[in-house]
């Protein structure tokens, strides 16, 4: 009887663990650079996704994902790391040489066996998986120095250890277009890459301001920015970052002087910003304020507070966008909800206001937001109840709600109503969503 109860309990308990696995990834938005990992019978070759779509080719453990700009990754139970999306830079781990009609299909990152993967984050142009003993190890193409591999390299086509944090446990890794930022467990953080504006704060050099920081106070009703909008806005972005020269660069990882004996709980990178939240609850930002990102009217460059007035738990950002997780208490509202500031040609603030300085988004009709992620010029957010939550642009698809509309508050993808979400990412133009099943 008592083996019988044993060998009971412990059915239940595999069953419990399989079950706890048990999750697919769906994906939506943009698909040309095949970051969605759906194949052409599905798309059409090259062709975007209008509402969430199975990821097919993956293991049915997933645990997370992440999306880097035209990139994905997905970690299963056994800390495998999986890649699909963009390999010009080889930013997926696998053969350099592998055609570009295979890249939208799901591949196991090569190199990586020897390393139990517990989180992983993207940039454009390169990959970083850290191991569950707090090691950081990058792979794909920067000119910028995001690899943190020493001076000089500007290529990894396999996984290679960042040497420098070897003595540190990491927890996040956050990338910009050319800048990166680390998290310790112990809550250092260390910055690496382009380091113009101050958007990996004092890393021991003195700070420079990049050519597009003599666009920092420019209002986006200007008119450059008039007419096509978010195509031009982009470019003057772009055009300032090419004609860039004797580019700032930091080739590997330094602790961030004016942050030492600040505890960091979080933090994120935008296009050429950074978001920094401290233990206290202290929010700070640094780089380029182009788009008003920084969320502050001191415009001195390092790391500075937002000028945010609830209590922020957790932040995100998207290109030109940041956003947070805050706690209000207040008359009007109590509980959790999200502020936002910076870039909002298509509505990705969701909300009407000031741009430049933070405001909280309205519309949620009693939801709590517990998790956000911006894109381009979209957003979206998962709520306590596990719903999805979209705003911004809808060009391609990237809200997934059948649609190419622009939504300019945060709407409900109720295609999703009978999952369970655990986990919503955005790229630049597309989103991974994991649920339970």
């Amino acid at each position: 009887m008592a083996l019988a109860v044993s060998t009971k309990a412990l059915f239940a308990q595999s069953t419990t663990n399989r079950l706890r696995w048990m999750s697919t990834v769906m994906s939506f938005g943009h698909g040309s650079q095949g970051a969605l990992g759906l194949p052409d019978s599905v798309t059409g070759h090259g062709g975007d996704a209008y509402e969430p779509t199975r990821v097919l080719g993956l293991p049915s453990d997933i645990t997370s994902v992440s999306a880097g700009h035209y990139h994905s990754l997905a970690i299963d139970s056994r800390g495998g790391l999986w890649a699909w999306g963009r390999h010009q830079e080889s930013q997926l781990g696998r053969d350099p040489l592998a055609p570009r009609d295979s890249w939208n299909a799901p591949k196991r990152v090569e190199g990586l066996d020897h390393v139990n993967v517990r989180a992983a984050f993207a940039s454009g142009v390169i990959s970083a998986a850290i191991g569950s003993d707090g090691s950081v190890w990058v792979w794909g193409k920067s000119k910028r120095g995001q690899l943190g591999l020493g001076k000089g390299i500007i290529e990894a086509i396999t996984p290679r250890r960042v040497e420098v944090l070897a003595r540190e446990k990491i927890v996040k890794v956050s990338f910009g277009w050319g800048h990166a930022l680390a998290l310790t467990e112990d809550g250092k953080l260390f910055g690496w890459g382009y380091s113009a504006d101050g958007r990996i704060g004092n890393v021991g050099e003195a700070l420079e301001a990049s050519l597009l920081d003599s666009n920092a106070n420019m209002s986006m009703d200007d008119k450059q920015f008039s007419g096509s909008g978010l195509d031009v806005a982009e470019q003057v972005v772009l055009e300032g970052m090419e004609k860039e020269k004797d580019m700032p660069i930091s080739w590997e990882p330094q602790l961030v002087e004016e942050l030492q004996g600040v505890e960091v709980k979080d933090t994120v990178c935008g296009l050429d910003h950074s978001l920094v939240l401290c233990r206290n609850g202290t929010l700070l930002s640094s780089g380029s304020n182009v788009y008003g990102q920084l969320g502050r009217a001191k415009l001195d460059m390092g790391f500075l507070p937002v000028d945010l007035t609830a209590h922020p738990m957790s932040v995100a950002s998207g290109l030109g966008h940041s956003l947070a997780i805050c706690e209000v208490l207040s008359s009007d509202v109590e509980g959790m909800t999200i502020f936002s500031w910076g870039w909002n040609q298509c509505s990705q603030l969701g909300r009407e206001g000031p741009e430049n300085l933070p405001s909280m988004i309205k519309g949620w009709e009693g939801e709590a937001p517990i998790s956000v992620s911006g894109g381009r010029v979209h957003s979206t957010a998962v709520t306590s109840n596990g719903e999805v939550w979209v705003w911004g642009c809808g060009k391609n698809g990237r809200l997934g709600l059948g649609s190419s509309s622009d939504e300019a508050e945060p709407t409900l993808l109720d295609c999703l109503e009978d999952f369970k979400v655990l986990q919503a990412v955005s790229g630049f133009d597309h989103n991974l969503i994991l649920v339970d099943e």
